[in-house]
């Protein structure tokens, strides 16, 4: 959870690693995943400052405005204090995450992702450290995902997965490596 300036600048230097860029800060009109992710963390830093000032009010709704409207162009769902350290939306289209979901360290995330509830229940998917999830997957219901797995592209998982660095894929998902 970010509460300082420094956790704010941890948490965008790690997710601009986890993506590639070299740089503090992204490009216009070229990092559009490092816009998203900078304006998710700074929504998030908005969101947990203590307080209920003209000035902090002022800040949590314009960086609600910046996040969502980035989100709606870019098609990303992600909503604040879910992802850990280190996530990385590598393809901008269809990414969404429910709320409930707890994520851990360096996520990698394809797009046409979901990781979602099931059946309309409140219970969300909880993602070890470093996940990789392809294009297209899905990952439903109140489950676990072990540290270090890799989910294939369309792969449908529904059962938690308890083994630590292990590759899945197919629907519904099954153990492959």
């Amino acid at each position: 959870m970010i509460k300082t300036k420094e956790d704010l600048k941890e948490y965008i230097e790690a997710d601009g690693l986890a993506l590639g860029c070299k740089r503090n800060k992204p490009r216009p009109f070229t990092d559009e995943s490092f816009r998203f992710e900078t304006a998710l963390r700074k929504y998030e830093y908005a969101l947990n400052q203590k307080g209920n000032g003209l000035f902090v009010k002022l800040l949590r709704a314009y960086r609600h405005f910046a996040f969502h409207r980035l989100g709606v162009k870019l098609g990303i769902s992600v909503p604040p204090n879910v992802c850990g350290k280190g996530l990385a939306v590598v393809h901008c289209v269809g990414v969404i995450i429910n709320s409930k979901a707890k994520i851990g360290e360096n996520l990698r995330v394809q797009s046409g992702c979901v990781v979602g509830a099931k059946g309309g229940r409140e219970e969300a998917p909880v993602l070890g450290n470093n996940v990789y999830l392809g294009a297209g997957c899905k990952v439903l219901g109140n489950i676990y995902i072990a540290d270090g797995v890799k989910i294939g592209a369309n792969a449908v998982v529904v059962k938690s997965i308890e083994e630590p660095g292990s590759v899945w894929a197919g629907v519904p998902a099954k153990r492959i490596k």
